[in-house]
Order: structure tokens, then C-alpha cells, then sequence
């Protein structure tokens, strides 16, 4: 933070801010220009700005006062890579991950998968050099201390700067186990921010085009062999690039999907083994878990591994699936999905496993329970 010995601040009626917000300036403010103008700006609202000596005159103007330390350290908020700026702190992973899912995980997803066009915080290791790279906390940013001071300065959405400094790191912290770049039990603290290492440190180059390429467009632009037309070869709302927002395209694939969806129901329900009113409820009780989980014809991974098959299958066997530390240790024990352990599990996840990174709490019904079990019954291998 720069130190102005000569400057004091004034406190008056002014539009001067800065997104809409009062703010500390250091502008100069005399009376033989620039600072005249400055004054004239102010009308209504409060504003704070700086005053100093008129260096025509060598004068005191005797406005203001000299700016508190508090005042100044507001503005100084900012954390640089190698650490300077981070404030006295520690943040679990396992706070995190509740923090995370209560600021959080409303745009980007309970496991930071990023929900529709909102952005993925993890994943995308070695996607970087594709034609779509996944660019994420764990697969692009070079340094911790960007995560933080973003989480810091303008998380949650709607609700910027409400987070503890605490809470800051615990959300990171949670960031970076979902990119399994630190184990469930890591906690974040100022002292250890340096020791965690970024995936993608090395990544990043010094900007030189101003010696290597803006000397080429200084010159005559190239006027021939022009395009005839210009053809719109595709449109914002086809691309989905907008959060929240349904694309022409997704609307129609959802028409289809629902025209198909009684026949496929009334198909199950033929040749169901089981009470197909218990099926039809469990059927219900999984949209619950669709956000995480697919099932049926084509099911795929996603933030949570694909149920196909699951009763009777061994835990963190999903293919090309990763898993926590407790779902690969219960894999390696060769531990399996019966009945009861799903029983278990669907009533009281986190109770069931240690460090899973599902955070839904549980069904706290009995009979959804039951009915979950009945749907995931009739989809196999």
C-alpha cells in the first residue's frame, strides 16, 4: 500500500465512488485545476477523497485529516501468490464442504462440478491442450492465492465479503480435496498456504506479443481476397453460454424426452418383479439424487458414479470413476453393496463412510428408502 505523507482526507457531498460504493480516493485536490473539477463532481452522496498541499504556494489547504489506519486497510485487501496479504486463519476441509454446499453449491454443484453454465471449480486434468479445455481451480489456475482472494472478495453471488476469513479457507480448502490436490483431513491455514502445489504452476508464460507481434499491426491492413458475405453460422442461444438460461436446443430434447417418458415407464412397470407402485415412488425419491447420479439405458458417470448394477456391486467399482480415500479403501477391503449397506448408507451417508464427498444428508423416510431400493433393483448391469 503506498503512503501519502501529504495527504489528509475530506469527507463531504459527492458522486465520486466506485461501483456505485463510497470509497477512499487519492486524488489531488487543490484549487487551480484538476482539483477544482474534482470538487465541482460533488452534488450528493457521500465521498471521501484526498487533499494535499497547493504546490503553487507551498499551502496547507486545511482540509480533511490524515487517513486512519483502519481506513487504509480496508482498501488493502488484496493476496499476492506468495502469500503477503493472507490474514491469520485455518479452514477443515470438513467445514468446508458444509460451508460449500450452503454458499456454494447452488451454481457450482454439491462436489464443485458446476451446475448447468455456471463455472466447474474441479476436474478437467489434461483437458488443457483440447479444443474445449476444462479450465478449473485444480487443471488451470497457477496460484492458491487467486482461489482465495476471488472467495474472498466476491463470494457468495449476491452476498459478496459475508464469509469469515475462517470460512475462506475452509471453502478452499473443500476446492481443493475436490480436486484431490489435499486429503479430507487437510486444514488451511496462512502458515501452510505455500506448501499446497498447483497442478498447473509452470503453465502460464510471460505476455511478450508487444515485442513479438504488435509491430505487425502497425502496418497496412490486407484489403483483398476478401469473403463475399459473412454467414451467422451459429447463435448465443444455441451455444449455451448463459447460466440459468434454456437453449433452443435443450427445450426440444426435453420434449422429446418427456413424449417418450410413458411409454418407458408403462415398459418397467410390465415386467417389474416388484410392487410397481414401489417402483413408481422410488422412481420419485431418485430425483433426489439425479443432480449427482445417472441410472438406466447409456447411464454415465458424473459428479457421483453411475447406480447401474449396484446392489450386489463392490464399493468405488463404478469404471473411470474417482472416489474418495474411504470408498477406495472400502473397494481394496472388497466390501459390497448389499442391502444393508445401501440401507445404511441411504438413511446416514457421511454416519456410513468417512470422508465422502456426498453431502446430501440422508433420506429421513423409511419407506423412501425402501422405494429407492426398489427402483435401483430393476436397473442391472
Amino acid at each position: 500500500m503506498s503512503k501519502f505523507p501529504d495527504f489528509g482526507v475530506a469527507v463531504g457531498l459527492g458522486t465520486i465512488g466506485l461501483l456505485g460504493m463510497a470509497y477512499l480516493g487519492v486524488s489531488d485536490v487543490n484549487m487551480n485545476g484538476a482539483g477544482a473539477a474534482a470538487s465541482r463532481e460533488g452534488t450528493s452522496g457521500w465521498f471521501i477523497s484526498a487533499a494535499r498541499a497547493d504546490e503553487s504556494t507551498g499551502t496547507r489547504l486545511g482540509l480533511g485529516r490524515p487517513a486512519l489506519p483502519e481506513e487504509l486497510a480496508a482498501w488493502n485487501v488484496d493476496v499476492h501468490p506468495d502469500g503477503s496479504g493472507l490474514p491469520e486463519g485455518s479452514g477443515s476441509v470438513e467445514d468446508g464442504e458444509v460451508l460449500f454446499s450452503e454458499n456454494c453449491a447452488v451454481c457450482h454443484g454439491e462436489f464443485a462440478e458446476g451446475i448447468d453454465n455456471w463455472p466447474e471449480l474441479a476436474g478437467g486434468e489434461g483437458t488443457l491442450a483440447d479444443d474445449d479445455p476444462v479450465k478449473t481451480v485444480g487443471s488451470y489456475w497457477p496460484y492458491l492465492s487467486t482461489a482465495w482472494d476471488y472467495v474472498h472478495r466476491s463470494m457468495p453471488y449476491g452476498n459478496a465479503q459475508t464469509l469469515s476469513n475462517d470460512d475462506v479457507y475452509a471453502i478452499v480448502a473443500y476446492t481443493l480435496y475436490s480436486n484431490y490436490l489435499v486429503e479430507d483431513d487437510f486444514v488451511l491455514t496462512k502458515d501452510n498456504f505455500l506448501e499446497v502445489e498447483m497442478p498447473n504452476a509452470d503453465g502460464f508464460v510471460i505476455d511478450d506479443r508487444p515485442e513479438t507481434e504488435y509491430a505487425k499491426w502497425t502496418g497496412e491492413p490486407c484489403m483483398e481476397n476478401c469473403k463475399d458475405e459473412v454467414k451467422i453460422t451459429m447463435q448465443a442461444s444455441n451455444l449455451d453460454v448463459t447460466p440459468g438460461v434454456e437453449t433452443e436446443v435443450e427445450a426440444k430434447a426435453e420434449e422429446a424426452a418427456a413424449d417418450k417418458a410413458p411409454a418407458e415407464v408403462e415398459a418397467k412397470t410390465e415386467t417389474a418383479s416388484v410392487d410397481p407402485a414401489l417402483i413408481a415412488a422410488g422412481e420419485k425419491v431418485f430425483r433426489k439424487c439425479k443432480a449427482c447420479h445417472d441410472i438406466g439405458a447409456d447411464a454415465k458417470n458424473k459428479s457421483g458414479p453411475q447406480l447401474n448394477g449396484v446392489l450386489g456391486r463392490v464399493m468405488g467399482s463404478a469404471e473411470d470413476f474417482r472416489y474418495s480415500k474411504g470408498f477406495q479403501d472400502a473397494h481394496d477391503e472388497g466390501r459390497v453393496w448389499d442391502e444393508a449397506a445401501l440401507v445404511e448408507f441411504l438413511a446416514k451417508p457421511r454416519a456410513f463412510m468417512k470422508g465422502t464427498k456426498m453431502s446430501f444428508a440422508g433420506l429421513k423416510k423409511e419407506a423412501d428408502v425402501a422405494a429407492l431400493l426398489a427402483y435401483l433393483q430393476q436397473h442391472g448391469e
